[in-house]
């Protein structure tokens, strides 16, 4: 099991390599928003913005889960459409949402469980 690093920054997007890795991000981190997203999903693009700025602007992680690399493991989070959000806090899922929310929506949804 890793360890979080100090050089390892979480104002930016983190590419989830595998199921262990993003159970690894959940773990060791108090909030963590994972973006199921595809290449070619169009509103995944305008949503990749949004997420980096909250990168930078919360205490959350915001973890980015490519559905065609890693389709069992959209599997087990019941993933059926991108960009799905899943929300962990405290190491639990909290939250699931289907569809590009605004910026002012995942920010409240961020900050409702980040201790800031």
């Amino acid at each position: 099991m890793t360890t979080e690093s100090p050089t390892q920054s979480t104002d930016d997007p983190v590419r989830v390599e595998s199921e262990t890795h993003l159970d690894e991000i959940v773990a060791d981190h108090d909030v963590v928003l994972a973006d199921f997203y595809a290449d070619w999903c169009g509103p995944c693009k305008m949503l990749e913005p949004v997420l980096e700025d909250l990168a930078e602007e919360t205490a959350a992680v915001i973890a980015k889960i490519d559905v065609d690399q890693h389709q069992q493991l959209a599997g087990t989070y019941g993933v059926r459409g991108v960009p799905t959000l899943a929300l962990f806090a405290d190491g639990e899922q909290v939250e699931q949402h289907t569809g590009a929310l605004s910026a002012d929506r995942l920010r409240g949804l961020v900050e409702g469980y980040t201790a800031e």
